[in-house]
């Protein structure tokens, strides 16, 4: 979808807005200042306070589904539980999806709900089926966003969740090939509905890019 993409060539330092965190084996960890630099071919994806779900609709006029990879009551990797201020223990609805656009998969997502935030009027959370959670979030007046943290990695340093998504890109219908040293961008930020927390995490795949 895009074009002229390359791997970040410099470093910059961070800004207030946002934090820049690496995978590990156990989901992710904060990467300490400086940062490296997008892409200029990304910055405007990965820093844009919009909903990401329309913008993926108005690129792709329309040609725009979500497929729903799995859902349910699981512990959240630690950073994530670091996040959300969760007990180490605590479980939490996560629910990951890839996000298709003109017959690409464009973008894995990852979201983390805690069951404080599925009480009360937010309970249809736990049944969103292929609705986007996007759509949901920006509709809602009392949302609010938190401070973006970066993702950068290559394909050879993904754990293997991300790792199994980005590897979608070599499936009959998509149009890019992965080498080990392709880069994987991503975001995610902690989203609050009526002051109650959740986590969602968009990460890039090459067929965006290309």
């Amino acid at each position: 979808m895009l074009s002229n993409f390359t791997p970040p060539a410099g470093r910059v330092k961070q800004t207030r807005h946002t934090r820049c965190y690496r995978p590990d084996n156990d989901g992710f960890r904060r990467h300490s200042s400086p940062c490296l630099s997008p892409p200029d071919t990304l910055s405007d994806w990965l820093f844009n306070q919009d909903s990401l779900t329309r913008r993926l609709v108005a690129a792709s006029a329309g040609d725009f589904q979500v497929q729903v990879l799995s859902q349910g009551f699981v512990r959240p990797r630690l950073s994530e539980q670091q996040m959300l201020g969760l007990p180490a223990r605590e479980v939490a609805l996560v629910r990951e999806v890839i996000l298709w656009g003109c017959g690409q998969p464009w973008v894995f997502a990852r979201s983390i709900v805690p069951l404080t935030t599925l009480s009360g009027r937010y309970r249809f959370l736990r049944h969103l089926g292929s609705q986007p959670l996007g759509e949901l979030l920006f509709n809602d007046p009392t949302m609010r966003r938190g401070k973006f943290e970066l993702m950068q990695s290559n394909i050879s340093e993904l754990n293997t969740t991300e790792l199994n998504i980005a590897k979608l890109s070599l499936a009959p219908t998509a149009t890019c090939a992965l080498a080990p040293e392709t880069n994987i961008w991503g975001r995610r930020s902690v989203f609050y509905l009526s002051d109650k927390p959740l986590l969602v995490g968009e990460f890039f795949l090459p067929n965006f890019t290309s």
